[in-house]
């Protein structure tokens, strides 16, 4: 069975590369409904911001991602944690959506760089979340016993006493 670190000696250098990603997907949207102020909420112009082809629609969704994940980072605990995995997540997701609908569906109006750039800060976000779980000392000296099988979990199914 995995377990997720708790405490990890480089908790803060993944805390900041996730902070840092989301900084830059949150200052894109900014940028992104400046620039798209005006056109219609899924228009499929050419709207560029910090390398990112972007729509209103799009802009203002990376404006809110981008501040709830560095808001989570600031702030940390369990909530970073929880929303680094979370942001993980649906950015790999939305990588692979916008992948599939990239010629024909293109809503967010997307380009093969923006679906690039999903899975990489997809990427930086789950490795982020796997590796800042903060806990007490005594929960991270268990889960160091447990990772390196000074201690063991017991096995499902197994009954204890006779045999029936």
């Amino acid at each position: 069975m995995a377990h997720i670190p708790v405490n990890h000696p480089l908790r803060p250098v993944y805390r900041t590369l996730a902070g840092l990603a989301g900084f830059y997907v949150f200052v894109s949207g900014v940028l992104g409904v400046a620039r798209a102020w005006g056109d219609p909420l899924f228009a499929r112009d050419s709207t560029w911001a910090l390398g990112l082809r972007l729509n209103m629609a799009s802009a203002i969704l990376s404006l809110i991602f981008g501040g709830l994940v560095v808001a989570a980072n600031i702030l940390g605990g369990r909530q970073e944690h929880l929303v680094n995995i979370a942001a993980g997540a649906i950015s790999l997701a939305t990588g692979f959506v916008s992948l599939a609908l990239l010629q024909h569906a293109n809503f967010l109006n997307f380009s093969m760089t923006n679906v690039i750039v999903s899975f990489v800060f997809g990427l930086t976000f789950l490795t982020a979340g796997l590796y800042d779980k903060v806990g007490s000392p005594e929960d991270a000296d268990t889960e160091d016993g447990f990772r390196h099988g000074h201690l063991r979990l017991p096995h499902a199914g197994v009954t204890h006493g006779r045999a029936g």
